[in-house]
This record gives structure tokens, C-alpha cells and sequence, in this order.
């Protein structure tokens, strides 16, 4: 069967994986929540582990860890005098700490710490698969039915408000999508360098797309683009596949700069 090369499983899973994180990642730089992102993919090594105790699939945990510290943020956010930016710093590190504890406490528990952290293309299994596609494809639908509030909440919430789109209702499910893309993918990209695939295709994207719909369609593309390569390269170098990945995407996004400075040019 086809399913029965690794690498095979690891190409179809990383195009999944690149499908769902290229709207999501828009939307995180159409918000500026780079830093957001940051922060449930950190608390994800905390929901692994518990996946490790329970001997549960990981990406269960994770989904649920990161969608409670993404819920725990915004309720903080409304009822403390702490800036947005510390709340951010507190829960990533200390959720990221807690889960290194963890790790360091339940040595009898034998797990790949490093492949957690980056990535590892051979502990994709066909499982894995399913959960990227089905799941995905849910994230997507999802966002496909709020897009319209969410949108309008990201250029004016106010407005979206009084337009009866309940752009509220929007943004907490939005974190919850991004709890969502984190969860499915960490086996491949790991939960240091997930937010890098949310955040460099639709930079790249940005540098040359004329409309919002445009911007998602490159960065799907450049997402891609970028686990094509990253896995390849991964492949034959014999590197972690997350960082590869990564940066695969980082010389997309120059190659996008040097190719933004030619269209200014003939302009």
C-alpha cells in the first residue's frame, strides 16, 4: 500500500497540515496574534504529556490544554489589570514549564522529547493522517460559517457589533480553531515551531496579494510549497522536519521579498 512508506504518510499529512494553516494563519496576522499563537502551541508540550500518562493519542490532550489556556486568556484579559502582552508570557511559559516538569518527574515514561519539540516525519502514522484531514477539514468548515463575523470583527469589532454579527462569539471560537490546528499538527512540526507555519506563508503571501482571498489562497500554496521542500530536504539531510519546514518557508518568504521589490520596480 501506498500508506506503508513513511515518507508518503509525512507528505500527505504535512499538504493537510499546510491546507488548514494557511486561512488560520491569516487571520493571526490580520490580528497581530503572533504572540497568541505562540502561547497555546507552548502549552501543547503540557497536553502531550498528559497524552504520554494516559496513553491517550496526544493530539486529544493537546487540543484540549490549548483550547483551555486559549479560553483562561481571554477570560483573564476582561478580569485582570494585566496587560495583554504579560497574560501571553505568563501562560506560555508556565504551561511550557509545567510540561518539562512533567517530562523530567515521569522518567519511567520513555517518549521523544526532541521529536515533541520539532518534529518527527516517522511518527506520523495513518491515524495521524485521519485526525489532520477530518479534523482539519472540520477547522475549515467551521471557519468557513464565522469568516463573515470574524472578518468584520478584525477590521472594525465595533462595528460588527452593532451589525448583530456577535463578533464575541467569533473570536472565542476562533482561538478554539487555533487550538485545533496546533493539536493536529504537532507531530510534524512540533510545538516550538508550529506557530512558524501559521505565520510565515501568509507573510509571504502578504508581500505580493491583492485582496484578503488571494492572501489565503497563496498562503495555502506557500504552505505547501514549504512542507515539499521541508520534507525533502528533511529527508535527505537528515534533519528534524519541523525546523526544516520552517525553514523552507523563511526562503520563500525572501524569495517573495526580492519578487515584491521587482514588481515595484517595473511599476
Amino acid at each position: 500500500m501506498i500508506f506503508d512508506d513513511f515518507f508518503v504518510r509525512s507528505l500527505i499529512a504535512g499538504v493537510g497540515i499546510a491546507i488548514v494553516a494557511g486561512p488560520l494563519g491569516c487571520f493571526v496576522i490580520w490580528r497581530r496574534l503572533a504572540y497568541f499563537g505562540d502561547t497555546l502551541a507552548h502549552s501543547g508540550l503540557l497536553g502531550a504529556t498528559l497524552g504520554f500518562i494516559f496513553s491517550v493519542d496526544i493530539s486529544i490532550f493537546v487540543f484540549i490544554i490549548s483550547g483551555v489556556v486559549a479560553i483562561l486568556l481571554l477570560i483573564l484579559q476582561k478580569s485582570t489589570k494585566l496587560a495583554g502582552d504579560a497574560l501571553l508570557g505568563l501562560l506560555a511559559h508556565s504551561s511550557l514549564a509545567i510540561g518539562l516538569v512533567f517530562i523530567a518527574i515521569l522518567s519511567s515514561i520513555r517518549f521523544d522529547i526532541m521529536g515533541l519539540l520539532f518534529g518527527d516525519i516517522l511518527s506520523v502514522s495513518i491515524n495521524d493522517i485521519m485526525i489532520i484531514w477530518f479534523g482539519g477539514g472540520l477547522l475549515l468548515l467551521i471557519l468557513f460559517f464565522i469568516w463573515k463575523s470574524l472578518f468584520a470583527a478584525t477590521i472594525n469589532f465595533d462595528l460588527a457589533k452593532a451589525e448583530g454579527m456577535k463578533p464575541e462569539v467569533s473570536n472565542y471560537i476562533f482561538t478554539i480553531l487555533l487550538a485545533g490546528i496546533i493539536a493536529i499538527s504537532i507531530k510534524m512540526i512540533g510545538v516550538l515551531l508550529i506557530t512558524g507555519l501559521l505565520l510565515i506563508p501568509p507573510a509571504m503571501s502578504r508581500n505580493f496579494s491583492k485582496s484578503p482571498k488571494q492572501m489565503v489562497i497563496y498562503s495555502i500554496l506557500g504552505g505547501i510549497a514549504s512542507v515539499l521542500i521541508g520534507l525533502f530536504s528533511s529527508l535527505e539531510f537528515n534533519t528534524p522536519s519541523g525546523p526544516s519546514i520552517i525553514v523552507a518557508s523563511l526562503l520563500l518568504f525572501i524569495i517573495s521579498l526580492f519578487f515584491k521589490k521587482g514588481l515595484n520596480i517595473v511599476k
